[in-house]
């Protein structure tokens, strides 16, 4: 019987497969795919392995890892919607001990983390029911993999690209269940060019990270804490006496920014001019890979 650690890096390398041999854009949740035994053999995460130097001194450390704290002691919400939103806090990670010289494929998953329906009663999470299954391949591929591991740890890995959806939609972005309580875990996948050799899969999950997802906040505190330190939120949270349109337009190019958290606040909004420069964002990337993440 397989461990638990080979059982999870086998997870992840089907996930990823599609994208690995061609049958993905490159971004998105990956998509169903075919087992691990294709291009990708591993072993679990930990040290040796593969050709080159060692990753045993790899690590993947959490930006902003106070303002995290400040959520999770409300308990986290994260908005899904029918066209996607990007998340705010962003997931953004510091990479050490990579070989520089090695390629490697970075993914962000979220991972259900209980057997729970969650509900907001009298100012207060508690369990409502038995969870919905998992949506399946919730794994979010980093639009700069494959790439050097001296790129990673050039400066930190922003997944500020990733967008939740509570629908099926087929655009990269990933489902989730509504109301289900979810861990973003960060994957690097260690490339290896001759095929004798295993790949690594290693995984770092963010317990500080977690959130309940929603299509509306619920918690009055956690509104104020985005609003706090991302002065865009406020644009959602007048969405219903504004334009579709308007309303559309400012998540699409905003939503992804994140500001340190002493230039955000609720009395610093950018000019109204200048939060409507630009009307596209690119959500994807080819070779030649960009160092702007």
């Amino acid at each position: 019987m397989r461990s638990v650690d080979e059982m999870a890096t086998s997870h992840i390398l089907s996930s990823i497969d599609p994208i690995m041999t061609g049958g993905s854009n490159g971004t998105g949740s990956g998509g169903g795919g075919s087992s691990s035994g294709g291009l990708l053999r591993t072993v679990s995460g930990g040290g040796g392995g593969g050709s080159g130097r060692s990753d045993r001194n790899l690590s993947i450390s959490l930006d902003d890892r106070d303002l995290w704290l400040r959520f999770q002691n409300l308990t986290n919400e994260m908005i899904v919607t029918k066209n996607g939103r990007r998340m705010f806090p962003v997931v953004k990670v510091t990479a050490s001990g990579l070989d520089p010289t090695a390629m490697y494929n970075v993914m962000l998953e979220f991972c259900q983390v209980d057997s729970h329906r969650w509900k907001y009663v009298n100012g207060e999470w508690v369990a409502g029911g038995k969870a919905e299954a998992p949506p399946p391949n919730p794994i979010y591929y980093h639009p700069e993999s494959p790439n050097f591991g001296q790129h990673w740890m050039k400066e930190p890995i922003s997944f500020a690209k990733v967008k939740l959806t509570n629908k099926t939609n087929g655009n990269g972005q990933i489902m989730l269940n509504s109301l289900h309580k979810y861990e973003p875990r960060v994957h690097l996948v260690h490339l290896v060019s001759d095929q004798r050799d295993q790949q690594k899969v290693y995984s770092f999950p963010f317990p500080e990270t977690q959130f309940i997802a929603v299509t509306a906040y619920q918690n009055e505190e956690v509104t104020s804490l985005k609003i706090k330190y991302n002065p865009f939120a406020k644009a959602f949270l007048d969405a219903k006496e504004r334009p579709d349109s308007v309303y559309a337009r400012e998540n699409s190019t905003y939503g992804w920014l994140n500001f340190h958290p002493s230039y955000a606040t609720a009395q610093s909004p950018l000019p109204t001019a200048e939060r409507f420069q630009h009307t596209t964002l690119r959500t994807n990337r080819v070779t030649p890979y960009s160092t702007q993440r």
